[in-house]
């Protein structure tokens, strides 16, 4: 059977996910996997403007919109795990004490910067993150310390030094070198991130995507998902 390449267009939240599956699906399947990460917000409106994909996967309200406008087949989605927002030091730095709400408060305006993901790029945990820190009534002073990030993990701005804490799901600081997740965020301002995934409707590949869907709810996929600080979908 001849390779294929299988397209996968994605946010950066299953970015290390996806990458360590790539080996064993090309393996199990012969099928190359071709990734696009880009910001959610970029990776839907690519879709939307009907860029071809074999497989989309994002948060799952993004992907249930896609299928409503026809741009993904509704019948093949499926849930692929969950992510919780964590905080990350420089690794070796001091933690901070962030295991209540007025403890996070205090480490959000003790910080001398944060890093956390432009809410213009659509990514769930910078919008979280700004309605937590107006919630908690600290907007203005985190504001003038912060740094907006895209394109890139929030984490690895916090290995070279150029934050002090990074916030971002716990998925996208576990596999940055030179960062330390610090902990999740309190039960209360946590926000837990579902992602799905689905074949589009136009995708070259069908079958191949199939396979890969089917693939990523394996028990060798499952064991992947955890090791990345994830949840496998239930």
């Amino acid at each position: 059977m001849p390779s294929i390449d299988v397209k996968v267009m994605s946010s950066g939240g299953l970015k290390a996910v996806l990458g360590a599956l790539a080996a064993g699906f090309e393996r199990a399947s012969r099928h190359r996997l071709a990734l696009v990460f880009a910001p959610p917000a970029a990776v839907k409106r690519r879709v939307e403007d009907g860029e071809a994909a074999d497989v989309v996967v994002l948060a799952a309200n993004l992907i249930d919109d896609l299928i409503r406008q026809g741009r993904l087949a509704g019948e093949t989605r499926i849930a692929v795990a969950s992510s919780g927002m964590g905080v990350a030091v420089r690794k070796g730095a001091p933690k901070p004490d962030i295991g209540t709400t007025e403890a996070f408060r205090r480490a959000l305006l003790g910080a001398q910067s944060i890093v956390f993901s432009d809410p213009a790029g659509g990514g769930a945990s910078g919008v979280h993150f700004r309605k937590v820190i107006e919630r908690l009534g600290i907007a203005d002073a985190v504001m003038a310390k912060a740094r907006l990030n895209s394109g890139s993990y929030n984490a690895e701005l916090v290995a070279r030094g150029e934050a002090e804490l990074a916030i971002q799901q716990v998925s996208e600081i576990l596999p940055v070198e030179g960062a330390e997740l610090v902990g999740p965020l309190p039960p209360e301002l946590q926000l837990t991130t579902r992602f799905a995934a689905a074949i589009g409707a136009t995708a070259p590949e069908p079958a191949a995507a199939r396979e890969l869907l089917a693939f990523l709810a394996s028990p060798g996929a499952t064991s992947v998902i955890k090791a990345n600080g994830m949840e496998p979908a239930s």
